[in-house]
């Protein structure tokens, strides 16, 4: 039995080798071109968050000082709340005072010596007076009587000025209506005459520097005294 060989074209097959399966890259162990950009990546990241945590405490830093200055001046507000509160009631009830002093200067000077019954009139409206300034101190209100002092443009209102050659100049020589003090506020100004011309006010004294000062025990000479002799002149 004779075997015959087929070609390729006949319907014969060849076998084909298997192909070789490809190596895969190994996946823990990153390519030097994708490890750059992750490098270059971080530092940028890290200051980002760096900014946005400088940005946040600088927030909350200035959210603590808005409370803070909040809560000051509320507690101001309280405060001046509770020491002004009678503010408006103070500022009418001091024209009685104003009242009582109209009806002491209307008595002339020695009448009430002469009286009996208008010397015990004049001491209960004086003693009234008195009680009354009282009350009002115990509320924190006290009357000024700038008689004699410097004019104080914060205190006092001038009236008018009135040329005095005996008193420094801008010093008060009259006081037609008295002021009141709330606290450390002006309830109402003292209506003033200010003096004008007069003497110029005396510097304040260092007392500092006059403790500085050398002292002496005796004279202080400058030199030798010069004779008659020295201070003649001679004739030709």
């Amino acid at each position: 039995m004779t075997h015959e060989t087929k070609g390729p074209g006949e319907g014969g097959s060849e076998p084909v080798p298997a192909e070789q399966p490809q190596a895969q890259p190994d996946a823990q162990s990153p390519s030097p071109q994708a490890g750059e950009p992750q490098a270059a990546q971080a530092p940028s990241e890290a200051d980002s968050l760096r900014a946005e945590l400088a940005e946040l405490k600088d927030r909350v830093l200035r959210t603590h000082a808005e409370m803070d200055n909040m809560r000051k001046r509320l507690e101001k507000e309280r405060t001046d709340a509770s020491k002004y509160a009678i503010t408006r009631f103070a500022r009418d009830i001091v024209t009685v005072g104003d009242n009582f002093q109209r009806a002491l200067d209307t008595v002339p000077a020695g009448a009430a010596d002469q009286t009996p019954v208008l010397k015990s009139f004049l001491e209960g409206v004086q003693l009234t007076e008195r009680e009354f300034l009282s009350v009002l101190e115990r509320h924190g209100v006290k009357r000024i009587d700038p008689k004699g002092q410097p004019f104080n443009p914060h205190h006092h209102q001038a009236v008018m000025e009135q040329p005095n050659p005996d008193v420094p100049s801008g010093t008060v020589t009259q006081v037609f209506q008295p002021g009141y003090m709330i606290e450390d506020r002006i309830l109402r100004p003292a209506m003033v005459v200010v003096a004008r011309g007069g003497l110029k006010p005396k510097p304040p004294v260092d007392s500092a520097a006059n403790d500085d000062r050398p002292v002496s025990n005796g004279p202080v000479s400058n030199g030798p005294a010069a004779s008659d002799t020295d201070s003649a002149t001679p004739q030709t």
